[in-house]
């Protein structure tokens, strides 16, 4: 791996110390052993605050604690088996999954983690016994699924998504007294406390105080021009309920408008009265760090994100961005994906015609709308669907 070309893994333990914001905010650690004596490691998913870390710390830094940490076990292994008289040479992990939302779906923090497994993989893949992972949502499958391609096969085959009696099966591979009690053990600190919080750390929001950046620079599958005084359009047809209707976009120079609506059943009409507003158009800093949310989708039909520029009478604004409907859970039913019908204009083709509300930004006053063909397919549960555009729409004004 890149990384251990110029890092010297044998001396990075004494010679090289995270930063402040890493040791803090990074949740998880090492605590305990298993029942066979290997060393168990913890990742606590939910406290990470991935924007505050990556504007506060290089992934360099990420990446070189990730190594450090797995040296660190190593040794640890190399410990356990001089004390019980028996090789040791894996790890077991606890993935604590309670709390894992889009913030983590972050485009810039799963390409980070992609780099994390890849390192893994490439140059600890023996050290991984099993992972045990608990108190999965209903967003894991989704999370699953964008890094999973990371993985080597033979890793896939060690983890294990326990159910509700998840503290029961644990027992089965940890003794209490090497088990913290938040996760079903007799482990505490001295003090008493369950969290064993002097083994374990468990991270939280990322003060701004750490922050050594104001922005991050993404780049995203599309991107779009829009012009003063205008707004652009994206329709997305839901077919399911409860899929995942998932936005990231940034934008250059200033701010942009941004809200999504739902377009009443069986109306095709622009005009704003017509939709139902599921998020109100507010300006957003996207230039100063890239945004991104998500709205599970309760019920089908076209739903309508909107960029508005309406609001500013002297400067055109250049978004990129990645619009993903991601099936719910276990549903294998088709999706529509996206093909254009009309070669003459390229999707993020800047158009201006009609008009605009001037103040509100609300979207469908008048324009010009260009249908796109619906192909079919079948995609996995849980997996993203890139440009589900089934109408595209741009507004500008006069």
């Amino acid at each position: 791996h890149y990384l251990l070309r110029w890092l010297r893994v044998d001396t990075i333990i004494d010679n090289w110390k995270p930063p402040e914001v890493i040791e803090c905010y990074v949740a998880g650690g090492m605590c305990g052993y298993d029942r066979e004596g290997s060393p168990i490691w913890y990742d606590i998913i939910g406290p990470l605050d991935p924007k505050g870390l990556l504007l506060s710390a290089s992934k360099q830094d990420c990446l070189r604690t990730k190594v450090r940490d797995a040296e660190l076990l190593r040794q640890e292994c190399e410990k356990q088996s001089k004390k019980l008289g028996k090789y040791i040479e894996s790890v077991t992990i606890i993935y604590d999954c309670e709390g894992l939302g889009m913030k983590h779906l972050w485009k810039p923090a799963v390409e980070m983690y992609g780099e994390i497994l890849t390192m893994f993989e490439e140059n600890y893949p023996e050290n991984l016994k099993k992972v045990l992972l608990i108190k999965a949502p209903k967003l894991f499958p989704i999370a699953y699924n964008l890094v999973k391609h990371f993985l080597r096969e033979e890793t896939r085959q060690k983890i294990a998504v326990l159910g509700s009696n998840w503290k029961e099966v644990l027992r089965n591979y940890v003794d209490a007294d090497q088990l913290p009690a938040v996760y079903g053990g007799s482990m505490t600190d001295p003090d008493g406390n369950p969290l064993c919080k002097t083994m374990l750390r468990y991270g939280g929001v990322v003060p701004k105080s750490y922050y050594v950046r104001d922005s991050i620079k993404v780049k995203y599958d599309q991107f779009i021009t829009i012009s003063r005084g205008s707004s652009y359009q994206l329709d997305y047809e839901v077919l399911f309920p409860n899929c995942v209707l998932r936005w990231q976009f940034a934008s250059e120079g200033s701010d942009i408008g941004f809200g999504l609506f739902l377009k009443t059943k069986g109306n095709e009409t622009k005009k704003a009265e017509a939709m139902r507003e599921i998020l109100p158009t507010e300006r957003y800093n996207s230039h100063l760090v890239p945004e991104d949310g998500s709205y599970t989708c309760e019920e089908s039909g076209i739903y309508v994100v909107w960029f508005d520029n309406t609001y500013s009478v002297l400067h055109s604004k250049k978004v990129s961005f990645t619009v993903d409907v991601l099936l719910p859970e276990g549903h294998t039913g088709k999706q529509p994906q996206f093909q254009q019908s009309d070669p003459g204009h390229a999707a993020g083709e800047e158009r201006q015609s009609g008009q605009h509300d001037g103040g509100r930004g609300h979207p469908g006053n008048g324009g010009e709308q260009r249908r796109a063909q619906v192909l079919w397919g079948a995609p996995e549960p849980g997996r993203s669907i890139p440009h589900q555009v089934h109408r595209v729409c741009g507004y500008g004004g006069q």
